[in-house]
């Protein structure tokens, strides 16, 4: 290892307190380790330099010129080596790691409940008094119980994919009306790519896993989606391995329709929106955003299915967690909700391309991680208007997530 530049992969990187020191945590967001990589002051100059660009006598320079201390070659390749076994750098040992856990999860008959054990129980027994707390007033809405008889269908939902235990009610206000308001046996779900992804969306036919038993994806939905599409959709099937963002929407609605309703489900990863934003482009831009759109009109009205648009989408990622300086401030945190409410009135006028400028106007300053899956949504549902039900902060210093519920009616 002593002659290459070692390359750090696109990982996770936070502050955070270890034995009364603030050191920096490395984690992969992809999900191909699950190790966690604390880096104190001292490593975290070295392992700046893990960037491709710089060999080891380049990084021995580098400390010396800074500090005027010699850091030897077999102390740097042993930092490599160590960060190399756990899979987080971008070498030849992670390749081998990656294509195997890759060709592993291609093969697999179903996808695994990834966050099940940790995010929500994985006893049947213990799933439905789990979620049924989400309702419980006074944060939540109260119980499903029929009373949306008479009012306007629900044609498509915003629900939120933050931790469940941080979300609670907001799902729920989100999900209730979609219970006592839509006949739908078929739910097309678009979920944030936390990890991008080569091509702007990525289908699978994997049903998902769930405690309550498998939500079924409608294999002949998504195939002929795919086809009228005129992409290739499953090049980043790959990306759905471990993403929480439509795992969580799953499994909630297999536990509200269970005994209820058979349902299938169209798990559709998006990533496109920020790339578009960082190049300075529409969204359109890309023949490919609006040709998937498109076919999935038509895909809905050939089919006959009674479908249902879901977006798992957060909204805010913002503080030192995320990357920057300073922990938010009391203030920073009502401009923040501010600058959101703003933001999703163009949610709730139905209008996708205000949606992305409102975002697009600071440089997406806030880090809408939702920005894909809501654009996709609001354009499928083709205008439709929306209403507000729930609007959240979690209001970690380090770390503040925003999200929204918001229910759109048929018109």
């Amino acid at each position: 290892m002593t002659d290459f530049a070692p390359r750090l992969r696109p990982l996770e990187a936070f502050p955070v307190q270890h034995e009364g020191r603030r050191v920096l945590a490395l984690r992969d967001p992809a999900g191909y380790t699950d190790a966690i990589v604390l880096l104190p002051r001292v490593l975290l100059e070295i392992v700046s330099l893990f960037d491709g660009e710089h060999s080891i006598a380049d990084i021995q320079a580098a400390i010396m010129r800074q500090h005027g201390e010699l850091v030897s070659r077999e102390r740097i390749t042993e930092i490599a080596d160590a960060l190399d076994e756990q899979g987080f750098l971008d070498s030849p040992h992670f390749a081998e790691r990656r294509a195997a856990i890759d060709h592993a999860f291609l093969e697999a008959p179903t996808r695994p409940a990834a966050h099940g054990g940790g995010a929500y129980p994985l006893d049947p027994s213990e799933i439905h008094a789990f979620f049924d707390g989400f309702f419980a007033p006074p944060e939540g809405p109260g119980p499903v119980d029929g009373s949306g008889a008479g009012r306007p269908r629900v044609a498509g939902i915003i629900a939120p994919h933050i931790d469940f235990h941080r979300g609670r009610s907001a799902y729920a206000w989100a999900y209730r009306d979609l219970a006592e308001r839509s006949d739908a046996d078929l739910f097309v779900i678009f979920g944030t790519s936390h990890t991008g992804m080569a091509h702007p969306f990525a289908l699978t036919l994997k049903a998902y896993e769930s405690p309550l038993g498998q939500v079924p994806v409608d294999r002949e939905f998504t195939n002929a989606l795919a086809k009228r599409a005129r992409q290739d959709c499953f090049g980043s099937e790959g990306a759905h391995r471990k993403e929480h963002s439509i795992e969580f929407q799953a499994v909630f609605l297999r536990y509200l329709f269970a005994g209820r309703r058979e349902i299938a489900i169209v798990p559709i990863l998006a990533s496109f929106a920020h790339e578009a934003l960082v190049g300075g482009r529409r969204v359109d831009d890309d023949p490919r955003i609006p040709r998937l759109l498109e076919a999935l009109g038509e895909t809905i009205a050939a089919s006959g299915r009674r479908v249902a648009l879901i977006a798992g989408a957060d909204l805010a990622h913002v503080g030192p967690r995320f990357g920057d300086p300073e922990p938010v401030s009391p203030a920073e945190l009502a401009r923040l909700g501010g600058e959101d409410r703003a933001m999703l009135e163009a949610v709730e006028a139905g209008d996708a391309e205000a949606f992305f400028d409102r975002v697009a106007r600071d440089g997406d300053r806030r880090r809408i991680c939702g920005l894909s899956p809501i654009y996709a949504l609001l354009r499928a549902l083709g205008g439709t208007r929306g209403t507000l039900r729930r609007y959240a902060q979690w209001p970690d210093p380090e770390g503040v997530v925003t999200f929204a519920s918001v229910v759109f009616d048929a018109t």
